[in-house]
């Protein structure tokens, strides 16, 4: 037998084995199967009870795993049973077919298929975990496919949701891909992330002592420092989708919209919950009071604050973080809002070093760290990110997969012109 025909074999029985998994054990549901299986279960919208019995057809083989010709492949395959109206096929003896099965593949499959090994461990096969694979498994409720759905279902019909929707980028939990110990985060942003996650374990008990101001947080300071991919990396770390705002995107040229607009996205926010609703260039609030004359636009920065006023992370399980770049323009009444402010100022000489380590982990880099640190003084961590890639790049235009000091000064160099072109834009 060939080894392509071989693993065409091995894919259809996961998939039946999967299949009888979910027949024979009620208590498995969508959150059970592997992500390849999602669409075999998305006839339920956001129900994640499965319609019983999963039927696997030579079709549905061809949708989910774009194998053709599946009845043939297995049809004289000792375990399976294949039934020629509609081309149906189904485990027969079920027992040994999961033993074979576990002795011919291993761990891998088991290991990243909940349902798969929920049956194994049933059928007494040591080793196997189904906790185990649960957690390394990815989080259907996590997905953008849930999210979408959810989304979806909430907008309906309602033109004023469809806008809102329209004026917001969203970002899925499992589709994030940085993580919180992918940063080089100070004390103080760990300590942030700390109360959150403790606020949120706690929920009900603070709800019940009417503990309310928790959860609205304003990140300051220069660009580049991290404040978007730590809203980011929370939004993972808690399991809830996040919704990015720029304010300056949701102003419109009709009077009385920008109002509206905002509205709009903290009712989606509060339907969508939990979430993290991530206000970027929350500053503008401070221009638009201090130099904008048009009355709309003040009536619009007033219905922002009267929304930020009404929302609660321990109430509704919406997690509010605004950021800004200047925080010293901003006055009084947009302090007062937020109970805790995260400072992200520039990376010091340790935070560089450790920053260069974490972007290279993954590279061959044959540099001096201490050096390379005290060389980039006043580099944000984005420019160093970006300094890296150039370097990564001149290293490949000369065909090599290492960085060496050349290609390390070519990204340096680039990093300082932006910077030389960014302060003669400004004079």
């Amino acid at each position: 037998m060939s080894e392509e025909k071989n693993s065409r074999i091995i894919e259809i029985l996961e998939l039946l084995l999967t299949a009888e998994s979910v027949n024979n054990f009620e208590e498995l549901n969508k959150t059970d199967l592997p992500k390849k299986y999602w669409k075999m279960a998305d006839k339920n919208g956001l129900s994640l009870d499965i319609e019983r019995p999963l039927i696997i057809s030579e079709t549905l083989i061809k949708n989910i795993l774009d194998i053709e010709g599946s009845y043939e492949i297995i049809e004289k395959n000792p375990f399976v049973k294949c039934d020629e109206f509609g081309k149906r096929m189904n485990i027969t003896s079920l027992s040994p077919a999961v033993k074979w099965f576990y002795k011919t593949t291993g761990d891998d499959r088991a290991l990243l298929n909940p349902a798969l090994s929920y049956l194994m461990e049933k059928e007494g096969i040591e080793g196997i975990s189904y906790s185990e694979s649960k957690s390394a498994s990815p989080d259907y409720l996590n997905s953008r496919e849930y999210l979408e759905k959810k989304i979806e279902d909430l907008i309906g019909d309602d033109e004023e949701l469809k806008t809102a929707r329209n004026l917001i980028i969203i970002s899925s939990p499992e589709e994030i891909e940085n993580t919180v110990d992918d940063l080089v985060c100070t004390w103080r942003q760990t300590e942030a992330i700390k109360k959150i996650n403790t606020a949120l374990k706690n929920r009900e008990f603070l709800r019940e002592r009417k503990i309310y101001e928790i959860g609205k947080l304003l990140f300051v300071g220069p660009p580049g420092t991290g404040k978007t991919s730590l809203a980011l990396a929370m939004a993972k770390k808690l399991d809830m989708p996040l919704l990015e705002v720029r304010l300056a995107m949701v102003t419109s040229q009709y009077l009385g919209e920008t109002s509206k607009n905002i509205d709009r996205i903290f009712d989606l926010a509060r339907r969508l919950s939990p979430c993290i609703l991530f206000i970027d260039e929350f500053d503008f609030v401070a221009k638009s009071r201090v130099t904008d004359d048009n009355g709309a636009m003040k009536r619009a920065v007033n219905m922002l604050l009267k929304n930020i006023d009404t929302l609660s992370f321990v109430r509704n399980g919406v997690l509010l973080i605004g950021a800004t770049n200047h925080p010293g323009i901003l006055d009084e009444a947009a302090w007062r809002r937020f109970d805790d402010v995260v400072e992200f100022p520039l990376p010091d000489y340790e935070r560089r070093k450790e920053i260069l380590k974490k972007i290279t982990q993954n590279l061959t880099c044959l540099c001096d760290y201490d050096e390379l640190a005290s060389e980039t003084e006043g580099f944000s961590g984005s420019d160093l990110r970006i300094m890296i890639k150039e370097s990564l790049i001149a290293a490949l235009m000369r065909d090599s997969y290492e960085m060496n000091e050349n290609d390390i000064e070519q990204g340096m160099e680039i990093i300082k012109g932006r910077d030389i072109i960014r302060q003669g834009a400004s004079t």
